[in-house]
C-alpha cells in the first residue's frame, strides 16, 4: 500500500511539468510584429527599401549601429546619432535604445 502512495504522489507533479515543457515549445509569434513594414525614405538608407517585419528592421538597425561604432562608450544604452541616423531620431544627436524603437516605428508604414 505505501508503494501505491509514493507512486502516486510521484505522478502529479511529473504530470505538472510536462505541459510546462510542451507550453513553451508551442509559442508562436505576435503576429503584429511579423507584419511587413514598408520603410520611409530616410529609414530605407539603412535597411533598404524592401518592405520588413519590425524585427528585422531592428536588427538591420543594430547591425549599423554596431558596425558604425554609434554606441555611447561609457553608457551601452545610448545611442550616438550620425548623419543616416539623426533624421530618424528626429533630429536629436543621441537617444537611448528604448527611445529608438519609438523613433523607428514613426518611420514604418
Amino acid at each position: 500500500m505505501a508503494a501505491k502512495k509514493a507512486a502516486a504522489k510521484k505522478t502529479p507533479a511529473a504530470a505538472k511539468k510536462a505541459p510546462a515543457a510542451k507550453k513553451a515549445a508551442g509559442r508562436k509569434p505576435n503576429a503584429a510584429f511579423m507584419k511587413e513594414m514598408t520603410p520611409s525614405a530616410e529609414l530605407a538608407a539603412i535597411v533598404g527599401s524592401k518592405a520588413l517585419p519590425r524585427t528585422a528592421v531592428v536588427s538591420k538597425i543594430w547591425d549599423y549601429i554596431k558596425k558604425n561604432n554609434l554606441q555611447d562608450a561609457k553608457n551601452k544604452r545610448q545611442i550616438n546619432a550620425d548623419d543616416k541616423l539623426k533624421p530618424i531620431f528626429g533630429g536629436k544627436k543621441n537617444v537611448t535604445m528604448f527611445e529608438m524603437t519609438a523613433l523607428v516605428n514613426k518611420h514604418l508604414s
